[in-house]
């Protein structure tokens, strides 16, 4: 390797994308073009810097097959980046594996680094969990052990394990200021405010308040019957209902829990659970049918018993009920909720990224986003693939409550 190259990778790896350019602008052989396309996603030009990682791929030869790797790893960090979640995820794993069997584990963790962060954005929290249980993080360098903890970070967000997540982060904060890159200590400093910011609101006996990652998991640990519209569940301690892909039975609990210890009448319930403006007979004859499957669905939690006006919750063995609603102050957390929780991380997404991220037809995410561009609440540009949605982040609380739970499909 020559001395522009070494010049290069090195201002890279300070965190200086300029510096490498200024040594290996006017060069076409593989190596530059390599460095020049990571300097080049460095400053956010994703698409210039995707075209000279595939130029240098493809120039690389037979005999440098890791090359063509890490070209691989660092075309898969950009599509990651850019939102394209259906970017080949066999070439990242073909590329790692080549990466091992020739030695250069470092760069081989980074690829599985990619692979958890996608697989925490997506929701599969257990395989983003094998993933990093894969790697030891003992022999990193600074910056990957940052990167590396702010994964760990991420999942234990995620699984709102507060004291591992703020362990996590006190742990990438020591290493990203070892290396002195502002963007890296920038990205931890972002990590810590999902800890400190408001991540759901708790309603208790009628009483209203934004709570932190850690009251929520404190909430959620403790014996009352907490309706989670966050996550579109129902517990009490370790057991849990789901009702993600049943949102009538989901919409009728959280009206019987609002409405707790007294009872809800028969035409709020239908207008809540099917919108329905005036309730007839085939309306009362449904609500009769989804009350039954409520009741079976939360058999071991509570009761739900029928009042002359309506049908009241009573949980089993006196337990206070508690309400866990998302930070965004809405009347319902339907598909919109989440899909502006993912486009509050400031990147451009297309439709087709978020249905795979919300695992949702992109017919639903399609028409969340309509719903919130009327709305004003988010924007997009370009046309047909090439379009993209985001909007502009939102300060004072923390959406990662939202991400992992799945939409009904529409």
């Amino acid at each position: 390797m020559d001395s522009l190259i070494t010049a290069a990778a090195l201002a890279l790896a300070a965190g200086d994308p300029l510096g490498a350019l200024n040594r290996v602008a006017l060069r076409d052989d593989p190596a530059a073009l390599a460095l020049r396309g990571i300097a080049m996603a460095r400053l956010g030009e994703f698409a210039r810097a995707t075209a000279l990682l595939k130029r240098a791929a493809r120039g690389f030869g037979a005999k440098e097959a890791v090359a063509r790797a890490r070209c691989i790893v660092a075309e898969a960090e950009i599509a990651l980046v850019s939102r394209d979640l259906a970017w080949p995820t066999k070439s990242l794993e073909a590329a790692r594996m080549t990466l091992e069997q020739r030695g250069d584990w470092l760069n081989a963790a980074h690829a599985r680094h990619l692979q958890a962060r996608r697989l925490i954005l997506i929701g599969r929290l257990d395989d983003a969990e094998r993933a990093l249980a894969a790697l030891d993080p003992s022999p990193f360098p600074p910056a990957a052990r940052a990167a590396y903890e702010l994964v760990v970070a991420g999942l234990a967000i995620r699984r709102i394990h507060s004291r591992a997540a703020h362990d996590a982060i006190a742990r990438a904060d020591r290493a990203a200021r070892h290396t002195g890159i502002a963007e890296l200590i920038a990205e931890v400093e972002t990590a810590r405010r999902a800890l400190t910011e408001p991540a759901a609101r708790l309603t208790t006996g009628g009483e209203t308040k934004p709570i932190r990652l850690a009251e929520v998991e404190a909430t959620l640990a403790s014996s009352m019957l907490v309706v989670d519209a966050c996550r579109r569940t129902i517990r009490s301690g370790q057991a849990v209902v789901p009702l993600a892909r049943r949102p009538v039975l989901f919409a009728l609990a959280k009206a019987l829990a609002e409405a707790w210890p007294g009872d809800v009448s028969r035409q709020t319930l239908i207008a809540r659970a099917f919108r329905g403006k005036e309730a007839d007979e085939s309306h009362r004859a449904r609500l009769r049918v989804e009350i039954g499957r409520l009741r079976a669905a939360l058999r071991t939690l509570a009761d739900i018993t029928a009042t002359p006006d309506g049908f009241a919750l009573s949980p089993h063995r006196n337990r206070k009920v508690a309400i866990l609603t998302p930070p965004i102050d809405d009347a319902e957390a339907q598909a919109d909720d989440k899909v502006l929780a993912l486009l509050a991380d400031g990147e451009a997404w297309s439709s087709s990224a978020l249905a795979i991220a919300l695992d949702a037809s992109q017919r639903t995410v399609q028409r969340a986003l309509d719903t919130l561009a009327e709305a004003g609440r988010v924007h997009f540009h370009g046309r047909g693939r090439a379009q993209r949605w985001t909007m502009p982040p939102v300060s004072g609380f923390t959406t990662t409550l939202l991400l992992p739970a799945p939409l009904p499909d529409g």
